[in-house]
């Protein structure tokens, strides 16, 4: 090979570096010399992610063993989707090069996965695990402690319940950073925070024979809890115990109204203030189990939190039912370098908060403000004068409408816009197509006024039918085959469609997306596929998914369609065919993210 080919080989390797696996292995089929390239570059990667689709054993033992040629060694982060992987896969993907393994969808492994990666990953610092309960909770607890005596130098934790976590909590690595349980009763909570100080004042000062009543800092920087109730008891020992903290995030789920003696107050809010390097800070609760907010939390406990922690540039805010305008306000005005800034089911944030949002240094990165119902498009004016705003959802926010798209429009590296339930029209929706905003997800779920022709005037204005990956037009009356065979058309980006509940979406929209690819050079095909309660489909429409038809498509919500006979001779053959395909029948949302664990993955159902 002369020089120009070395330098072209060089080049292409740094190209292909840069490239995710799907479409390396695309590449891979085009001709034996990109595939040596491809074989290259993957045995260079650092860092590989096999979370977006389920690969078989097969496919995990190809890939991996490419990242182990030429001495192999170099993969220090892996994350891998394991729905359709077993107990006899795990030498595949475990070795002690390892320092970050995430195993997603863990519904085939069994908890003797822990004993493995004790033996195999020594240098683990990261570990992530979606695993299945089980009927065997002694055989978890008693791999789960093996694994943290071999794992000396983990950073991360998750565990389950509190019996559980009183067998281990002797063994937590001293260099422990992030701490993240769920569920935990609160007094377990306590428990764990007076443990982490006691274990570390007796393990710091025993070979000395000096009994210290403090002891040195916990290095723990970021926590994580799921609670049945958030207490200021909780919160003061956080802030008292952890000086070092970084991030904090406390999630509470009450099955009933709290005791006025055991719920968070302004004064738990303002012990956060002697956190001096909180950067990230999450306070929520859910209304999951019960109708509930933090009504002793006024006004008042927003000021002292805003001005104790005047470093904050991360903020999550859910249930504040008795805050207002100047509350929230305060946050944004005292923290001025926040980035990230959301609240949900505010009753009492309206127009005002942002109302001098001008005047103050705004470096807004991302903002949601979910189900805030006396938000108006005044609000969003506002908000776009942060130039650098990048993610804007506002889910919920029924009052917003045309006259703040265009400012919105304007926003030069808006990439994620969700515009659920606003009353938004199709001029509206036009107005935002004709914009420079480079938005690559956007979400127009039950948007009930925007029909067919809204949509066209979306992606035919300007540059956003190139920009376009995902798109949800979920639950939208207005939308039928037009739209779809616009989308098809036009969206050459667009590799994740959501039209669950489109009612007048038929048979011929699954043919014109099946060849989504053939009618525009460049477009690419759909990765997944939502058509959950698609009633005008029939049971024809299923011949759609044969071979070559939707290439590369992943995953499929057909829950509540007629496609979901089990007993269907073509479906049969549609699961030989396509190996990496998920078919969900639960009604899950994209990707089953929130309903994996219930799947059955020998027949890739839900």
């Amino acid at each position: 090979m002369g020089l120009e080919g070395v330098a072209s080989g060089v080049m292409i390797k740094e190209v292909l570096l840069k490239l995710d696996v799907e479409t390396l292995c695309s590449l891979a089929c085009v001709s034996r010399s990109l595939r040596f390239f491809v074989y290259q570059a993957l045995s260079l990667f650092s860092t590989l992610n096999l979370s977006t689709f389920s690969p078989d054993a097969q496919t995990v033992a190809h890939i991996l063993g490419r990242t182990r040629t030429n001495g192999g060694g170099l993969l220090k982060s892996l994350t891998i989707n394991c729905l359709r992987l077993d107990d006899s896969c795990v030498p595949l993907f475990l070795s002690p090069h390892l320092h970050e393994l995430n195993l997603l969808s863990c519904s085939l492994l069994s908890y003797h996965l822990l004993s493995s990666i004790r033996e195999t990953c020594p240098n683990l610092r990261v570990l992530t695990l979606e695993l299945v309960e089980q009927d065997s909770p002694k055989i978890f607890k008693c791999n789960l402690v093996r694994m943290l005596k071999g794992c000396l130098y983990l950073e991360i934790r998750g565990t389950g319940d509190a019996s559980t976590l009183q067998s281990i909590e002797f063994f937590l690595p001293k260099t422990l950073k992030i701490l993240k349980l769920q569920p935990l009763l609160e007094q377990d909570g306590i428990h764990v925070i007076n443990q982490l100080q006691v274990d570390r004042t007796f393990s710091e000062t025993a070979d000395f024979g000096i009994i210290s009543p403090l002891g040195p800092c916990i290095p723990l920087q970021c926590l994580s809890l799921g609670l049945d109730i958030i207490s200021d008891d909780l919160i003061i020992l956080i802030t008292n115990s952890l000086p070092l903290l970084i991030e904090l995030d406390l999630e509470d789920r009450p099955h009933q109204e709290p005791l006025l003696h055991n719920d968070l107050t302004n004064k738990g809010l303002q012990s956060l203030g002697s956190c001096h390097h909180l950067t990230s800070l999450s306070l929520i609760r859910s209304r999951r189990n019960h109708q509930v907010s933090f009504k002793r939390i006024n006004d008042m406990g927003m000021f002292l939190l805003s001005e104790g922690c005047k470093g904050l540039e991360s903020v999550r805010l859910c249930g504040f039912s008795k805050v207002s305008d100047a509350g929230f306000a305060s946050i944004l005005h005292s923290c001025q370098r926040l980035k990230k800034f959301e609240v949900r089911t505010a009753l009492l944030l309206s127009d005002l908060a942002f109302h001098d949002l001008t005047g103050v240094p705004c470096s807004l990165v991302e903002v949601r403000l979910l189900s805030c119902s006396l938000l108006t498009c005044e609000s969003v004016k506002k908000l776009a004068c942060s130039s650098s705003l990048e993610v804007l959802d506002l889910y919920g926010c029924r009052s917003i409408a045309d006259s703040c798209l265009r400012s919105i429009s304007c926003l030069h590296r808006l990439t994620s816009l969700n515009l659920s339930g606003a009353d938004v029209t199709d001029h509206g929706i036009s107005i935002l197509g004709q914009g420079s905003s480079p938005i690559t997800h956007l979400c127009l779920r039950g948007c009930k006024r925007v029909t067919d022709e809204g949509l066209s005037l979306l992606l035919y204005s300007g540059t956003i039918g190139k920009s376009l990956s995902a798109l949800d037009l979920g639950y939208m009356p207005g939308i039928s085959d037009k739209a779809i065979l616009t989308i098809a058309k036009v969206g050459i980006g667009i590799t994740e469609l959501s039209i669950r509940c489109c009612f007048y979406v038929t048979d011929s929209s699954m043919e014109v997306l099946a060849m989504k690819r053939r009618f525009q050079d460049g477009s690419k095909p759909l990765r997944r596929l939502d058509i959950y309660k698609c009633s005008g489909l029939s049971v024809n429409s299923i011949k759609s998914l044969k071979r070559p038809l939707f290439p590369g498509l992943h995953w499929l919500g057909i829950g509540n369609t007629r496609l979901t006979g089990k007993g269907n001779a073509i479906l049969t053959e549609i699961f030989e065919e396509r190996p990496w395909l998920t078919l969900c029948l639960d009604g899950c949302e994209m990707g089953c993210h929130d309903g994996w664990q219930f799947h059955i993955p020998e027949y890739r159902w839900s």
